[in-house]
């Protein structure tokens, strides 16, 4: 499945079913599994708009690794080497460079301020 746009967001929720039941009831939004796992065990979820447009964002459970979060992802060429590029600029990886099972590569960062924030590169091909 396609990823729509230049950017992504993720919702980090420990009640998902309540999280999801509340974006649907006020943007319309439907949820389909992907094919990774989310830190509490369970498949992430791809948040679909409804418009037939591929999906730009997803939700995800917690699993007690962390508090609740939302934030946005930013699509870059090389993530491994923006992460570089962050920690060289005084910013921090809180979550380094990943590869879920499709292919597509994503990391969680933190800018100087503490705005978290992350980047994907989609998977090749």
């Amino acid at each position: 499945m396609g990823i729509n746009g230049n950017a992504w967001f993720e919702i980090g929720t420990d009640d998902r079913e309540g999280t999801e039941s509340f974006y649907a009831d006020v943007f319309g939004w439907s949820f389909i599994d992907d094919d990774s796992t989310s830190p509490d065990g369970r498949p992430y979820r791809m948040v679909v708009t409804g418009s037939g447009e591929p999906p730009s964002g997803g939700v995800t459970g917690v699993g007690g690794t962390r508090a609740n979060y939302s934030t946005f992802f930013l699509l870059v060429a090389d993530t491994a080497d923006t992460c570089r590029r962050v920690e060289a600029a005084g910013g921090k990886v809180e979550v380094p460079a990943q590869r879920n099972a499709s292919g597509l590569r994503w990391a969680h960062l933190i800018d100087p301020q503490g705005n978290r924030f992350g980047v994907f590169t989609p998977p090749q091909g």
